[in-house]
């Protein structure tokens, strides 16, 4: 930080040298010596010892050799330099030692990564640690090509060292080309995949000892967990997800016997029975607003339904909108009511 000298237009630290310093320190070289009266602009020159006293004439300084004077002003900055490389080796030798014990404290295994490249670079690193199993939650229908690629790197690489792997998505997904591919590319008998209704937010986690979780909407930040009590917990969540999920081998069942209504519109009707929005509908399977209201027209139509509010009294009185049988032990499911449902119109 800057120190006024008192000297107009010399505002500047004392040991550093201006413009005007650095001319006349050139002038006396040549000169020889200086009036003191000139060195007056100047004052840094006499505090870092630039220009002494002419012992011969008080009123005249004489120049340092450049030598002397760079010799001079460096040795403060190196000292403080030996310093701060001191300071440094001593800290490095207090706390290198307590690194070990910081690592195996549960408070700080909670690690915030942000941006792609660090997120995947985190996965791929747990996926070709993983050497026994590995756990994933993905929601929605589509799995984009770029992301089956680079879970199937990350797949053969934990299933080269003996992982097997299981993979929970919603029910869209058993349509999806990519997905088939990538089934097809891993060794047979190392992945299970089940699909569901609906699912959790994004969920990975490798061995039972570290969990990954986005810790944004758009998944540029995740949390990679390593606190055992919370990576237990999230293996319970997974298991419980697991149980009620069908496996992808098995057809979905329709509402009802002699009701021709596919998986993904008996999905649909449920959310619309319960009072969402074709766009949350959709956010919540896992596809778009348009094939969302593709499969409602075609509801409609097999249904026979003149308007959402007759669909939404066809869907209870034909029993299609009762919830699925669970796949293991739940909660009993409340009563449902008899008031005909008003399934909410397409925004104008």
């Amino acid at each position: 930080m800057g120190t006024d000298t008192g000297i107009p237009g010399h505002p500047h630290h004392h040991s550093e040298l201006c413009e005007t310093a650095i001319q006349l320190y050139a002038d006396s070289l040549r000169r020889g010596r200086l009036p003191r009266a000139e060195v007056v602009p100047a004052p840094c020159l006499i505090e870092t010892a630039l220009l002494h006293p002419d012992p011969r004439d008080p009123a005249m300084l004489c120049p340092a050799t450049p030598s002397v004077a760079l010799t001079h002003l460096l040795q403060p900055l190196t000292r403080s330099v030996f310093e701060q490389v001191r300071r440094s080796a001593a800290l490095v030798d207090s706390l290198a030692p307590l690194a070990a014990i910081a690592s195996e404290d549960p408070n700080h295994s909670i690690t915030v990564l942000e941006g792609k490249r660090l997120i995947d670079s985190a996965l791929q690193e747990a996926a070709a640690d993983a050497d026994t199993e590995v756990l994933t939650a993905q929601p929605g229908g589509h799995r984009a090509p770029a992301q089956i690629e680079q879970g199937l790197a990350n797949g053969l690489a934990a299933v080269s060292r003996g992982a097997r792997l299981r993979h929970i998505y919603q029910h869209p997904a058993r349509y999806s080309a990519p997905l088939k591919a990538y089934l097809e590319q891993m060794p047979p008998g190392q992945v299970e995949v089940r699909t569901m209704e609906l699912t959790i937010d994004r969920l990975i986690i490798f061995d039972n000892a570290v969990a990954f979780i986005p810790a944004t909407a758009d998944r540029a930040v995740a949390l990679q967990i390593r606190h055992p009590a919370l990576v237990r917990y999230l293996v319970q969540v997974y298991e419980v997800l697991w149980a009620q999920a069908t496996p992808i081998t098995e057809h979905l069942q329709t509402a009802a016997p002699g009701v021709p209504v596919t998986a993904v519109q008996l999905s649909i009707a449920r959310l619309l029975v319960e009072g969402h929005h074709d766009e949350a509908v959709a956010r919540k399977l896992g596809f778009s607003v348009r094939t969302c209201r593709t499969h409602i027209a075609r509801l409609m139509q097999t249904l026979e339904a003149t308007s959402r509010t007759h669909l939404g009294a066809l869907l209870v009185r034909s029993g299609i909108a009762e919830p699925a049988p669970p796949r293991a032990a739940a909660l009993p499911v409340p009563p449902r009511t008899t008031k005909e449902p008003t399934i909410p119109d397409v925004p104008g």
